[in-house]
């Protein structure tokens, strides 16, 4: 018997609510997530890039790295043999240390990518350290941003680290996006695409950095630990591993210049150490909506070696 109109109505009416309840049940792309509020203030835009060799050397791996036509970006890539690396010319005493980063989707585990501070080579055993480093993955599953802060030998020997983890709203395969640190006597600040993401105070003299420091770039095998604790290894049968760096800018104090010549670099609008009150609402929505490990909530740690915390 053929349905009547009003059944056939009813029944169309049902599948597409069906329908819609099956999609708003769907998991949502990246590209769908959140987006975090404006911070207000836009460091990166005060600064110009800069080609390659105004600021920075090659440090290791020179064969695998090439630098574009018109010297302000560089490709780096590791394979079984190397990673590669790139070192500031000059140290500094404070600053903002910028660089555009994309990395390659696909199978990534184990492998580092990172742009950091540090003075291991002035200070072997005992060096400062700053950390943001794109944790490699595998098929399905998101980047890691981690931030990092070592402070005078607590990298060395027996670590001591101040691992804060993020999920990021954006998938950083897909373009690139701004990296950057602040690091001024008061508070060391972390932001993508200018939005903060992680401050880290000056507490104690002890669990901050004070001395001179180069600005860095590397990709490496950090198969130990980087990509889900070690259990995932780099795999050499998707070799090479590729990361691009652009959009390379430096503002800060060198550390042969004259001690008051140099103001740091701001780190809110207003000039103070506080963040702005949009500032502060972006830094909560990251930590909300993407931080995904914070070391002062490991209970697995000796919080008497993190008095900060």
């Amino acid at each position: 018997m053929a349905a009547r109109p009003g059944d056939q109505s009813a029944a169309l009416l049902l599948a597409c609510a069906l329908a819609l309840l099956l999609l708003a049940l769907q998991p949502q792309p990246c590209g769908a997530q959140q987006q975090p509020p404006s911070p207000g203030y836009y460091p990166s835009a005060t600064l110009r890039s800069l080609a390659f060799s105004e600021a920075y050397r090659t440090l290791w791996g020179p064969q695998h790295q090439t630098l574009s036509p018109d010297g302000k970006s560089l490709t780096l890539w590791m394979d079984r043999s190397s990673g590669s690396g790139f070192k500031s010319a000059r140290a500094y005493r404070s600053g903002y240390f910028g660089a555009s980063v994309r990395v390659q989707p696909g199978y990534t585990a184990g492998v580092n990518t990172a742009f950091y501070l540090s003075n291991s080579e002035e200070y072997p055993g005992h060096h400062d350290e700053v950390d943001m480093e794109l944790l490699g993955t595998v098929p399905g599953e998101p980047y890691t941003l981690q931030t990092n802060v070592y402070v005078r030998g607590s990298g060395d020997g027996t670590i001591v680290g101040r691992e804060t983890r993020f999920h990021l709203w954006f998938d950083p395969t897909a373009d690139f996006h701004h990296y950057a640190i602040i690091w001024n006597p008061d508070q060391i600040l972390f932001l993508v695409d200018d939005v903060p993401i992680r401050r880290y105070e000056r507490k104690t003299e002890a669990t901050f950095p004070d001395r001179e420091m180069w600005a860095y770039g590397s990709i490496w095998d950090a198969s130990d630990w980087a990509t889900d604790g070690g259990r995932y290894r780099a795999d050499y049968s998707y070799q090479p591993f590729v990361s691009r760096f652009a959009d390379l800018k430096i503002g800060g104090c060198v550390a042969d210049g004259a001690p008051g010549g140099c103001q740091p670099v701001p780190a809110s609008p207003s000039g103070a150490a506080a963040l702005s009150t949009q500032q502060e609402a972006a830094i909560l929505w990251a930590q909300r909506n993407s931080m995904v490990y914070y070391y002062c909530q490991d209970s697995s740690r000796d919080h008497a070696l993190y008095p900060e915390c």
